[in-house]
């Protein structure tokens, strides 16, 4: 629908001298028509005023414009844009308090517009979580903990030759004959302290253990 007028007035309008910052120098004859207008298509609302074919207001309204009354029928409001102050001098009280009421009214209203475009800003301009979580690598994967299969450590034995472990309990002097004491064979009897012991046994250790057994063995 574009731009259309949403509420109006008659005033007369006057500006700030841009020179003195003090006085106010009338834009018009006579009262004029004073609208405030709403553009649905970029949520904007403004204050327009035509003197003939010539614009003597055009102010967009801002969240943080105020519009002040400083008598009975007098009210004026600061355009930063505009660089400048206007003032509108209404017939009557009432006159003034609508406008400054639908004043008050738009500029909530622009506000409202305002946040609302930032939030959709917002919202357009970041990732959602799952497509920013999909580039994400978790920091407790392997590949993180012990690298790249470039950059691990090399198994030290993978190229080393197999090293034959001797057996805990292997029985030393295998290859000897059979021990004899007394008559008795000596092996089953070596073969019980060998499987008892934690540790591989030497020779010397088994020379103490058939001394054991000497000593054990009734005369």
């Amino acid at each position: 629908m574009g731009e259309q007028p949403i509420f109006s007035t008659r005033a007369h309008v006057f500006q700030i001298d841009p020179n003195t910052k003090k006085n106010w120098v009338p834009t018009s004859k006579h009262a004029v028509t004073v609208s405030y207008f709403y553009d649905s298509t970029r949520n904007v609302y403004r204050i327009i005023s035509l003197d003939g074919s010539k614009a003597i207001i055009n102010s967009t309204i801002t969240p943080n414009m105020t519009f002040t009354k400083t008598s009975q029928k007098f009210g004026q409001w600061a355009d930063s844009r505009a660089n400048t102050v206007y003032g509108l001098g209404f017939s009557s009280e009432h006159h003034l308090s609508k406008f400054a009421e639908k004043f008050q009214e738009f500029k909530e209203a622009a506000r409202l517009a305002k946040e609302k475009s930032q939030e959709k800003m917002e919202l357009t301009s970041t990732p959602s979580q799952e497509s920013a979580g999909g580039d994400l690598q978790s920091p407790l994967t392997p590949e993180s903990i012990n690298g790249t299969d470039d950059e691990r450590t090399p198994d030290v034995t993978q190229n080393s030759e197999p090293r034959a472990e001797p057996a805990q309990n292997a029985l030393p002097f295998s290859h000897r004959q059979p021990i004899f004491f007394a008559g008795e064979l000596l092996w089953p009897w070596l073969f019980l302290k060998l499987v008892k012991s934690p540790f591989p046994l030497e020779e010397e250790d088994l020379q103490f253990i058939l001394i054991e057994k000497i000593q054990m063995t009734p005369d």
